[in-house]
């Protein structure tokens, strides 16, 4: 097993390809909703990625509900700013998946209202409205891995 990033309608391909990189370093997959906000064979996408696209295990999907049907047993963890719990309030299991909303809104209000308990945020100050998408993927998936005593990775 392995955990998951979901990036729900992703429109920064930067952000997508600096996501691509972690996961291939950590063993993570990915997995991207569409609509996205950028072609795949963008050059700023493969170029965040860098020489890694091989080693990442990446999955498409047409909608979020297509995720939750191929995961129904799994933990869903919503990465919001507008949670009350922060990510370092839960336990982390191999096989949780994160998901992520778009850089310029999040995920859907709905989404979010139907799975409070398990949204999650990072601790920031007031001055800030957000974290980088990459950087908060890449702060949840961390934590996790060092729950987990950081499996596979040397």
């Amino acid at each position: 097993m392995a955990f998951h990033i979901v990036l729900v309608e992703p429109e920064i391909p930067a952000n997508t390809g600096n996501i691509s990189r972690t996961c291939a370093a950590t063993g993570a997959h990915l997995h991207l909703v569409r609509p996205l906000g950028f072609d795949t064979d963008d050059r700023t996408l493969k170029r965040a990625g860098l020489d890694y696209w091989h080693s990442v295990h990446i999955e498409y999907h047409n909608s979020f509900d297509e995720v939750l049907a191929l995961f129904p047993q799994s933990r869903f963890f919503y990465a919001s700013t507008k949670a009350n719990k922060t990510y370092s309030d839960f336990e982390y299991r191999d096989g949780d998946l994160f998901v992520f909303g778009k850089e310029t809104k999040g995920l859907p209000q709905e989404l979010i209202d139907a799975n409070l308990d398990t949204c999650i945020r990072m601790p920031m100050t007031d001055k800030v409205r957000s974290l980088n998408l990459s950087n908060s993927a890449a702060i949840i998936l961390y934590e996790a891995l060092r729950q987990n005593q950081f499996p596979g990775l040397t």
